[in-house]
């Protein structure tokens, strides 16, 4: 590689798997900082639907950003940088819900707004308040699997890469994600005479 690239405008017209070049061959960050500049936003996205908890959320970024900083020479590039750090924001998502004793996911606290009554549709605030508490009491697998591929567009494929498992298995958790958070939100006129069920992908182990 040649001359490390200091300068902000050099730094924006580098990829992803530059900038984490440079940083791994020693330039005292720079090039990793930008890295997080451009990412951090959508890391952030990520970790408060994962969490259910904005705190939560923030202290596992910033956990995430730090494991990156200083194990970038563990990229291999058989993926794209973005996939690599959503999958270490993601398991350090993970890794702080089971290490909090009192569950903050499980109440949807997101420690701004009281939450309403899941029936009361009044206003577009409210309502997403109602969905981001339903997102919140889904299994693990599956909030995972509907934040990455449903909130952050992410291809099957690379959402599996992210959580480590099988095409088939984010399609199922998708599945189960989808059909959960639609029983929460149902208005209680729709939860009688409902159609005929779906099919369940199948589930890959």
């Amino acid at each position: 590689m040649g001359a490390a690239v200091t300068d902000s405008a050099g730094l924006a017209e580098l990829d992803d798997r530059a900038l984490l070049a440079q940083h791994v061959a020693g330039d005292d960050g720079v090039a990793f900082g930008e890295l997080f500049r451009r990412h951090r936003d959508r890391m952030y996205a990520v970790a408060v639907r994962t969490c259910g908890d904005r705190e939560l959320a923030a202290d596992a970024v910033q956990e995430a950003f730090v494991s990156a900083f200083r194990r970038a020479d563990a990229y291999r590039g058989d993926a794209a940088v973005t996939t690599w750090l959503h999958r270490i924001v993601v398991n350090a998502c993970l890794d702080r819900l089971r290490r909090e004793k009192t569950k903050v996911r499980r109440a949807g606290d997101l420690g701004e707004v009281d939450l309403p009554d899941r029936h009361d549709h009044h206003g577009s605030t409210e309502t997403a308040i109602v969905v981001r508490e339903a997102l919140a009491r889904l299994p693990e697998a599956q909030r995972t699997a509907l934040v990455l591929v449903d909130m952050h567009g992410l291809p099957v494929a690379e959402a599996a890469v992210v959580l480590g498992v099988a095409e088939g298995t984010v399609k199922s958790r998708c599945f189960r994600g989808r059909e959960a958070l639609a029983a929460v939100l149902r208005p209680p006129s729709a939860e009688a005479g409902d159609g005929p069920a779906a099919t369940e992908p199948q589930d890959v182990p």
